[in-house]
Order: C-alpha cells, then sequence, then structure tokens
C-alpha cells in the first residue's frame, strides 16, 4: 500500500483533523457504548473506591461514587449529544465552541498529555502486578514489551478498537465474576457490614465526604470528554438514546460498579492496592486479569491521545503525518515517562488536570445550551475548519484560562479547606457563568471570520 493511499484510508477510517461525514456515522449506540467500556474497566477505579473506604469509610465513598456517576454522567450526555450531532470530537468541537482554532490547540495538547500520563500509570500497574510473578525479569523489560502491544492494537483506528473491547469483555466479566466468588469465601479482615465500615475518628459526611469527591474530581472530566471520541460515529437514529446511554453507562460502571467493587474488595481484604488483593484472590489469574484491564484502558488511552495530537501540530505546524504517527509518540512517550519515574510526581499533574479537564467540559456544555440554543449568540452548529474560524475567541479561552488557574490555586489549598476539597467543581460552575458573560460581551463576534454554506440542517443544534 502507497504512503498516499495508506494516509488517505486512515483519514477515510479515523477522521482525526476533520469532522466524520454523515454517511460514515454508521456506528450503532451499543457498539460505541462497548468501546468505552475500555476505561470503564480500569483496574484504577477498584483502587479509587478501596483507597477512598479504608481512609474515609465505605459510606462516604459510596455517597461520593453516586454524585460522580450523576454529574460526569450529565456532561457526558451533553458532550455526547454534541459529538454525535457534529461527527465531532471535543478538540474539533471547542474550535467553534468557544475557542478559535489556536485557542483550541491549548486544550488538545493538555488533553492528550493527560491520556499519555494516565497510560504510564495504568501501565505501571500492569508491570507491578507481572513483575510480582516473574521478578526474574527486569521491570524496563516488561515496561517496553507492554507499552508497545498498545501501538499496533491502535493501527486500524475505530473499527478495531469495537472488536477488540467487544471480543475482550466477556473475558473480563469471566475474570470479575471469579475474582467476586473467591473473595466471598476468603475470611474478611474487617467484620461486620461493609456498608457500616468507618475508619475510627471518620463520620459520615463532612471532610471525609469532601475528600472522596475531591478524588473523583480527578477524573470526572476525562470520563465525560471521551465520549465524544467515538460518539462522533453514531448513527443519527440513535443519537437520543446513545448520548444518554454513551454519557451515563460507562460512569455506572466505573464509579458504582468498579468503585463499589473496589469499596467491597478494599474493606474485606484490608488492602488498598487492586494490584495486591486481585493477584491474592486469583493467583496467577489476576495477574492475567490485571493484563487484561490495562491492556484495555490503555488502548483507549492511545486512541484519543493520537487525535488530540493530530489536532494540536495540524493547526500550530500544519504538520499532518497521519494519526498512526501520533499513535507512535504517544505510546513512546508514555513509555519514556514509565522508565524515567515521572509517573511518581502524577498527583500533582493530576490535581491541575481534574480541574482543568472538568472546567472545559463546563465551558463546552455552557456554550452548546446557553450561548449557542437560549441566547442564540453565535452560530448553532460547530464549525472547525481554519478558513471560516478566528485564531483565538475570548469566550472559552479567558473563560478556561482564568477559572483553571483559580481552580488550581483552590486545589492546592490557598483557599480554604472547603475548596481544596471542591476546587474543580467550583472552577466548573465559574466557568459556565464566565462563558455566557464573555458572550453577552462580545456578541459573538469571535465565532467565525464567515459563513459556511455546506452545513447540513440536521448537523444544527436547533434540528
Amino acid at each position: 500500500m502507497s504512503e498516499k493511499v495508506a494516509t488517505n484510508y486512515e483519514a477515510d477510517t479515523d477522521y482525526s483533523l476533520n469532522k466524520v461525514p454523515r454517511e460514515k456515522r454508521n456506528m450503532g449506540w451499543l457498539s460505541i457504548t462497548n468501546i468505552t467500556f475500555g476505561i470503564a474497566t480500569a483496574i484504577f477505579y477498584f483502587q479509587m473506591g478501596s483507597v477512598m473506604a479504608l481512609q474515609f469509610g465505605a459510606a462516604n465513598a459510596i455517597i461520593s461514587a453516586i454524585y460522580a456517576i450523576i454529574v460526569a454522567g450529565i456532561l457526558g450526555t451533553f458532550i455526547a449529544y454534541l459529538s454525535a450531532k457534529s461527527g465531532m470530537n471535543v478538540n474539533l468541537l471547542s474550535r467553534g465552541g468557544g475557542f478559535g482554532y489556536i485557542g483550541a490547540s491549548l486544550t488538545s495538547l493538555i488533553y492528550a498529555s493527560n491520556f499519555i500520563m494516565y497510560c504510564a500509570f495504568e501501565g505501571l500497574i500492569l508491570v507491578s502486578a507481572i513483575h510480582t510473578f516473574f521478578p526474574a525479569i527486569p521491570e524496563w523489560t516488561l515496561i517496553v514489551f507492554f507499552g508497545s502491544i498498545v501501538i499496533p492494537l491502535n493501527w486500524f483506528g475505530i473499527k478495531q478498537l469495537d472488536k477488540l473491547q467487544k471480543w475482550s469483555l466477556p473475558i473480563f466479566g469471566i475474570f470479575l465474576v471469579t475474582a467476586i466468588i473467591v473473595s466471598i469465601f476468603t475470611p474478611p479482615v474487617n467484620d461486620g457490614s461493609i456498608l457500616a465500615f468507618m475508619p475510627k475518628g471518620v463520620q459520615l459526611g463532612g471532610e471525609a465526604l469532601l475528600l472522596c469527591m475531591g478524588m473523583h474530581h480527578g477524573i470526572m472530566g476525562l470520563t465525560a470528554l471521551l465520549a465524544s471520541d467515538y460518539a462522533r460515529f453514531l448513527k443519527p437514529k440513535d443519537i437520543k438514546i446513545g448520548s444518554v446511554a454513551i454519557g451515563f453507562i460507562p460512569q455506572i460502571f466505573c464509579f458504582g460498579i468498579m468503585g463499589g467493587l473496589g469499596i467491597w474488595f478494599g474493606v474485606r481484604l484490608g488492602e488498598a492496592n487492586p494490584g495486591v488483593y486481585i493477584v491474592l484472590l486469583l493467583g496467577i489469574g489476576g495477574a492475567l486479569f490485571t493484563m487484561l484491564t490495562q491492556i484495555r484502558i490503555n488502548i483507549t488511552n492511545i486512541y484519543s491521545g493520537s487525535l488530540s495530537l493530530s489536532n494540536f501540530f495540524e493547526n500550530i505546524f500544519n504538520f499532518t503525518p497521519g494519526r498512526r504517527f501520533w499513535v507512535v509518540v504517544s505510546g513512546v512517550t508514555a513509555m519514556v515517562l514509565m522508565l524515567g519515574g515521572i509517573v511518581d510526581y502524577l498527583d500533582k499533574v493530576m490535581t491541575f488536570q481534574g480541574v482543568f479537564l472538568l472546567v472545559w467540559a463546563a465551558i463546552l456544555v455552557s456554550d452548546a445550551l446557553f450561548v449557542k440554543k437560549l441566547l442564540k449568540i453565535g452560530p448553532n452548529y460547530y464549525e472547525a475548519r481554519q478558513e471560516f474560524l478566528h485564531k483565538w475567541n475570548p469566550v472559552g479561552v479567558v473563560s478556561l484560562l482564568i477559572c483553571s488557574g483559580l481552580g488550581t490555586i483552590a486545589a492546592l489549598g490557598y483557599m480554604g479547606a472547603f475548596l481544596q476539597n471542591t476546587a474543580a467543581i467550583f472552577a466548573a460552575i465559574l466557568a459556565a457563568i464566565l462563558t455566557v458573560l464573555l458572550a453577552l460581551a462580545t456578541k459573538g463576534m469571535y465565532y467565525l471570520t464567515e459563513e459556511p454554506q455546506d452545513i447540513h440542517e440536521d448537523d444544527k443544534l436547533s434540528s
């Protein structure tokens, strides 16, 4: 296959730099929802549930999980709807959704770095589990091996992802049910009801609940935004049911089922690290289970990271080597992060990114619902082509910079304990308000340089 044909094939199947044409939006909502389970089945959610339950009490962890499902589900539903309507992922939506084509590049780069760092974090969980059983194999060898696997698994884009996630999901289910059954027959470390478990000195509600919510804020924006990378391929007739399914079902699974099982395993076994208790329960099967879940999540991490890098370099440098090139870059960068130990500082980076992603999601939803639909400011559709866009739109860019900055300051503790633990949601609400105010002040003059004449009527928000 020649380079030109290969490039055209990739453009026809992935649309990393353009919206998906209406005739190519041909995937059912069940297939799209199945793909998003790649991130929903990550062991990371076990760890969140276990840590929160053991440190802050099972009841506080459950209440926080319900809160995360509702907030991330609502945001994810709106974003999935916008993506399915327009055929664009959030990187392209941002161009015509309040940022301009250069302003949207800021979001693309940080979004890409988020997926690459999560890939490194998830990859290390896998390496740790395998190294436990095979200590003779150097960790760097495992990092290179498992870091490389996700590259060919991403080679053929969305259709390949659908098949991989579809066929691996039943295997995941078998492992998961087996772990639950074995844990039931394993003598518990903590006696009494799981729901009643509360560490000494911790009470229901108050600071403990806020700390749980703060942990959820670090990932809620990602799970809401991620829907757009796949919802853009949704069949037009499935938009309504598909948007709700894609928005809520993964949230219910990752925060509710996976997080809930993390609470169960953590309290019952007295261990917060799933890399330890899954292996304790299933032996070598636990290592295989960890391998399956982490490869599933890292396939989606690399896919979304490659799309964002494609958008950034096309926008800023007009460099368009194709999505596959960025798949390799994303995979290699994640391996370098793992090998270099940079992931030891992920908690500080994720504090900012948790705020940033929730703010970004809030701006996109506020721009669509209030600016475009309610106030009728700017176009009632999304345009991603540079020739029709301003480089910068202050509506989104200023809102993002100010609110992400204030949210990060709050998250670092400079605005008091309450805002420290609610920084992301505080910044998101502020961003939604500021988006509307800036749109009113600028009167929509920075959305388009000229009106395109080829927007399909069904791609408009009013249709």
